[in-house]
């Protein structure tokens, strides 16, 4: 599973996911999982962001495996439900 978490500077939900991604990656077994973090205005603007997730209004944005999950709270229930 490859995760991408899109975060911005300051946000506690971003580094909450951040913490999630790591437990996973943490719990893997077999090392098939892994994780990247982006921040806005270093590794994309908020026209990208907005191009790849028309409609966004929070942070972070995630996808795994290049599939769009939404939110820290999604992430959380697409993990564990």
């Amino acid at each position: 599973m490859k995760i991408e978490i899109y975060s911005k500077e300051l946000c506690s939900y971003c580094l909450m996911a951040e913490r999630l991604a790591q437990e996973i990656i943490d719990n893997d077994s077999d090392q098939g999982n892994s994780y990247i973090k982006l921040t806005l205005d270093k590794d994309y603007t908020k026209e990208q962001l907005l191009e790849k997730f028309p409609g966004a209004k929070t942070f972070p944005q995630i996808t795994i495996d290049g599939i769009t999950i939404g939110g820290y709270d999604n992430f959380y229930e697409y993990l564990y439900g």
